[in-house]
């Protein structure tokens, strides 16, 4: 198995329901009807809650703009494109306000599957396990992946994933990219 490529330009933007911004949905594994993991980038123009996902872990990190204010059950968190990717649940009552205008965001939702999101400024190493779902986004800058001898270079604004079926090295080089990996 190879990687797959998702470009963020290549998926049609989904309003939300409240208005408040629109939605670009990367990956829903397996299917989008019945996904264990969703993969996205969101567009956040106005203040408001965030839909509620019970039985959902989210992890959320601003890709571009001033940055957000979340308050999640009653507690704020101020994240910016600096930030570390913020992980919480996605049954809490979350509300978002956006100090400095719009923001550009990324997703990564999970059900029932153990997961991590990471930024990464320079170079990530590491060993994924067998049968996991792993995948990068270059955000503003190009991107080399390599798991085992397997090399793939992202434009920025692509994501890149695959399904790890041994276990492997693992090798991500970019100066603005995310790291995920998901035990589904």
């Amino acid at each position: 198995m190879s990687w797959n490529l998702v470009r963020l330009a290549d998926v049609a933007p989904q309003p939300w329901k409240n208005g408040g911004g629109t939605t670009r949905e990367l990956l829903a594994w397996p299917d989008a009807a019945r996904w264990r993991v969703r993969l996205s980038v969101a567009e956040v123009a106005a203040d408001g809650p965030f839909s509620r996902f019970d039985g959902v872990q989210r992890w959320f990190a601003v890709l571009g703009g001033a940055g957000v204010r979340l308050v999640v059950d009653g507690v704020t968190h101020t994240l910016t494109a600096a930030s570390d990717p913020f992980a919480f649940d996605g049954a809490a009552a979350t509300q978002c306000t956006l100090p400095g205008g719009a923001t550009q965001d990324f997703n990564l939702m999970t059900r029932q599957a153990p997961a991590r999101l990471q930024r990464v400024r320079g170079d990530y190493r590491g060993t994924t396990d067998a049968m996991n779902l792993i995948a990068t986004y270059a955000v503003s800058a190009r991107a080399v992946a390599t798991f085992d001898s397997e090399h793939v270079t992202l434009a920025p604004g692509t994501l890149a994933w695959r399904q790890a079926t041994a276990r492997a090295a693992v090798h991500l080089q970019g100066d603005d990219a995310l790291w995920m990996e998901v035990t589904p």
